[in-house]
């Protein structure tokens, strides 16, 4: 049976494919990934517009975020610990509202892995030596197509592959469309709206058999 004419659930991640982002440097922080002095927003709309706010400034266009040939990428390839430091969710939110859909590395902090799961957010992880591989790869060509593929554990494009590597539990949140907390209560609505009704301290304190 070819892919196309599978059956997913509603909400699945099988794979994320486009062009991707190099991003180099051990241990960048959330602070570094959004500034804290942007956490005070109604919304998380505006965010993907100061990803990277201060390092894009200091580099004056030579960010990888402001290059012309990254953008419009999906993927983005780090190295260790990235997003490391406070816990803050405003950091993959900023990475999603410009545009990622996938992160690769070495090694991501805990929290942030958390907080990118909760957006559907894929973060796979490599060995060091094919993270550098991986990197040099997509600076070599910036607008080849890559394809991260939650089901076979790769990365590949038209001309090369490298196995990932992604926790299994959170791997089957994505595959089983769980990950969207949102969506799987309003799924639910007519189920939780009859368990509200039976409630007693919901209903001013009346047994439910009353209600």
């Amino acid at each position: 049976m070819s892919r196309s004419s599978r059956r997913f659930p509603e909400g699945s991640i099988r794979d994320v494919c486009g062009t991707s982002l190099v991003l180099q440097g051990e241990d960048i922080d959330t602070d570094r990934i959004i500034p804290a002095r942007f956490l005070k927003c109604v919304s998380f709309e505006a965010l993907g517009a100061q990803v990277f706010a201060d390092d894009r400034q200091e580099l004056n266009g030579a960010h990888p975020f402001d290059q012309a040939a990254f953008q419009g990428a999906s993927i983005l390839v780090v190295n260790g610990n990235f997003g490391c430091g406070s816990s803050r969710e405003h950091a993959p939110q900023a990475l999603m509202r410009w545009g990622i859909r996938a992160v690769i590395g070495v090694s991501f902090a805990e929290i942030f892995f958390g907080n990118c799961l909760a957006l559907g957010l894929p973060c796979a992880t490599a060995p060091a030596e094919r993270i550098l591989e991986i990197q040099q790869s997509v600076i070599a060509g910036p607008k080849r197509e890559w394809c991260l593929d939650l089901e076979a554990m790769t990365l590949t494009t038209s001309a090369e592959g490298w196995p990932v590597m992604f926790e299994e539990g959170p791997r089957q949140m994505l595959l089983s469309g769980r990950w969207d907390a949102t969506s799987q209560l309003l799924a639910r609505d007519d189920d939780l709206t009859d368990l509200m009704r039976k409630l007693p301290y919901l209903n001013g304190f009346r047994p439910a058999e009353a209600v």
